[in-house]
C-alpha cells in the first residue's frame, strides 16, 4: 500500500537565502490513485484508466470515437454523426480538447477561437427572467442566446466574430524582478442578427483539459460540502462555496462540480450541453436546437431527428470521459521539486487547491473506487479578486468567484497542447502569471510569491511542473 509513498524531509540547508522551519511532506506519484498512468508525450491526456479492465476498454475506444470524429450537418448516410449546428462553435469536440488537452485564445493569425467560447447573458430584470436564473444560472442575450457560435453550415453566416485585445499590467517583485501580465477585452464583430443588448455580458472561456473526470465526479458530496467556509469562520480568508445549480435528469437544484465556475453537476450533463451548445446537436437532456427565437436558422434546415445524439451514444462519450487516466507525476526527488512543495502549502495554496481526497465507493465504476487522488482541487467557488472578474453570475456564482481548478497533470501541458496559456480564458502566457493573477481570497499567496526570490519562485514552478 506504501510502495509509492515517499517522505521526503526539506530542511532550510535546500536553499541559503530560504528561512522556513523543517517539514515532512509526503506525496504519492500516482495522482489518479490506481488509475493513474505512466505515460508522457503528445498523447499524455488520452488513455484509458490504468486499472480499467480490459472488459470495458472497447467501452472506452466507442466513446474516443464520437468525442474524436467530426460531426456533420443532417441529412447524411452516417445518420449516428449528423445533426451538426446549424450554429456551432466546433464540429468536434476533440477540436476544442486537443488531444484531450486544454484550450487557447485565439492567436493573432486566427479566423475563429476554436478552442475558446464566449458565454452572453443579460442581467435578470422580470420576474419570468429572475425564473430563469433557478433553471439556466444566467439569463441568456435574447438574440444570440448562451454563447456566441462564430461557425454556422455552408452558405450561412455565422452569428459573429469573436476578438480579444490585451493590455499590459505590470506586476513587481521584491527583488525588482517585474513580470507583464496581459489583461484581455472581448468583443464581438460581424454580428449578423444585429446588435446584441446593451447590457450584455461576455465571459470568454477555454476548454479545459479532460483527465481525471470520474474521479472529480466520484469524490463524495459530503466532503465538498465539509470544505466550504462560507463566513471564514476559520478566519483564514479562504470562504469557499458550492455552486448550487440545476439537474435537468433529476429537475431539482444539486451540487455543482463541473466548468470554470462549476455550472454544471454532472459529466452527463456537462456532455449533453456541450453537443448542444457547442456543436448545435440535440439530445434527450437538450430537445431544443441553439437558435433563439430571432433566429430563423434552424427552422430552414434539416435536423439529425428528434435527437440528433442519442442516449446510448451519450453513454459512450459519458464512460470515456469518466476514465480518461491522470498522469503519474515526475521528477519527486529533485530536491528543488520538494522546496517548491513546501512553498505551496507555506503559500496557503493547498487551502483551495486540495493534494490528496479518497473517492466514493462506487459498485458501478470500480476502477473510480475508493482511490486516494490528488487532484489540487476542492471544487468549491472562491473570489478571485477583481482582476479576474468576469461580472456575470451563474447559478450560486458571483461575478469575481471562480471554481478552483484542478492542478494534476498541469506541468504537460506543454508537450500534449504545445502552449502554456492558464486561467479561465487563456490570459496567463504560462504557469508563474496564472499565479500572479490571483487576488481576493488567494491575495495573501499571492503576496508571499511576490516576495520569494528566483531561486524560490523557480522551485514553486518546478513543483507545479511536476503535477
Amino acid at each position: 500500500m506504501y510502495k509509492n509513498l515517499r517522505r521526503i524531509f526539506v530542511l532550510t540547508s535546500c536553499f541559503s537565502c530560504l528561512l522556513l522551519p523543517s517539514i515532512t511532506v509526503a506525496y504519492d506519484v500516482r495522482s489518479g490513485g490506481g488509475t493513474t498512468i505512466k505515460k508522457e508525450g503528445a498523447n499524455a491526456f488520452s488513455l484509458p484508466a490504468a486499472n480499467l479492465p480490459m472488459s470495458k476498454r472497447l467501452d472506452f475506444s466507442v466513446g474516443n470515437s464520437f468525442f474524436r470524429n467530426p460531426w456533420i450537418p443532417a441529412p447524411a448516410t452516417t445518420e449516428a454523426r449528423d445533426g451538426l449546428g446549424p450554429l456551432f462553435n466546433t464540429n468536434g469536440c476533440q477540436n476544442c480538447h486537443v488531444k484531450d488537452g486544454r484550450g487557447h485564445p485565439p492567436e493573432a493569425l486566427d479566423t475563429h477561437a476554436v478552442s475558446m467560447l464566449v458565454r452572453l447573458s443579460v442581467p435578470a430584470v422580470t420576474e419570468q427572467q429572475k425564473q430563469q436564473l433557478i433553471t439556466h444560472g444566467s439569463v441568456p442575450e435574447p438574440t444570440y442566446g448562451g454563447q456566441l457560435q462564430d461557425f454556422a453550415v455552408t452558405d450561412y453566416p455565422a452569428e459573429g466574430k469573436i476578438e480579444i485585445a490585451y493590455q499590459s499590467k505590470a506586476v513587481r517583485f521584491a527583488d525588482g524582478t517585474v513580470v507583464q501580465l496581459r489583461q484581455p477585452t472581448v468583443s464581438i464583430s460581424n454580428l449578423h442578427y444585429g446588435p446584441m443588448a446593451k447590457d450584455t455580458m461576455l465571459s470568454a472561456r477555454v476548454a479545459p483539459p479532460m483527465i481525471g473526470l470520474g474521479l472529480l465526479e466520484a469524490i463524495p458530496e459530503s466532503t465538498i460540502l465539509a470544505w466550504q467556509d462560507i463566513n471564514d469562520e476559520d478566519g483564514d480568508g479562504i470562504s469557499g462555496k458550492a455552486n448550487q445549480v440545476w439537474s435537468v435528469a433529476q429537475q431539482k437544484t444539486v451540487l455543482g462540480r463541473f466548468g470554470w465556475k462549476a455550472g454544471q453537476p454532472s459529466l452527463m450533463q456537462q456532455n449533453a450541453a456541450a453537443f448542444n451548445g457547442d456543436l448545435g446537436i440535440t439530445s434527450r437532456l437538450f430537445p431544443k436546437e441553439n437558435c433563439t427565437e430571432n433566429q430563423s436558422i434552424c427552422d430552414e434546415l434539416p435536423n439529425g431527428g428528434e435527437f440528433e445524439v442519442s442516449d446510448n451514444i451519450l453513454d459512450f462519450v459519458e464512460f470515456y470521459s469518466q476514465h480518461l487516466a491522470v498522469p503519474s507525476r515526475r521528477n519527486l526527488d529533485s530536491q528543488q521539486v520538494q522546496l517548491g512543495q513546501t512553498l505551496f502549502a507555506n503559500a496557503g495554496c493547498d487551502s483551495c487547491h486540495k493534494p490528496s481526497v479518497v473517492t466514493a465507493e462506487l459498485p458501478d465504476l470500480p476502477a473510480l473506487s475508493k482511490q486516494r487522488i490528488s487532484p489540487y482541487t476542492d471544487l468549491l467557488l472562491h473570489d478571485m479578486g477583481e482582476g479576474l472578474a468576469d461580472n456575470r453570475g451563474e447559478f450560486s456564482a458571483n461575478g469575481q468567484e471562480w471554481r478552483t481548478p484542478p492542478l494534476w497533470g498541469i506541468g504537460y501541458t506543454q508537450e500534449v497542447n504545445g502552449h502554456t496559456y492558464f486561467l479561465h480564458d487563456g490570459r496567463a502566457r504560462n504557469l508563474l502569471e496564472a499565479v500572479l493573477w490571483h487576488g481576493g481570497e488567494a491575495e495573501s499567496a499571492q503576496q508571499y510569491v511576490l516576495n520569494l526570490d528566483k531561486p524560490q519562485r523557480e522551485a514553486l514552478l518546478a513543483f507545479l511542473n511536476s503535477l
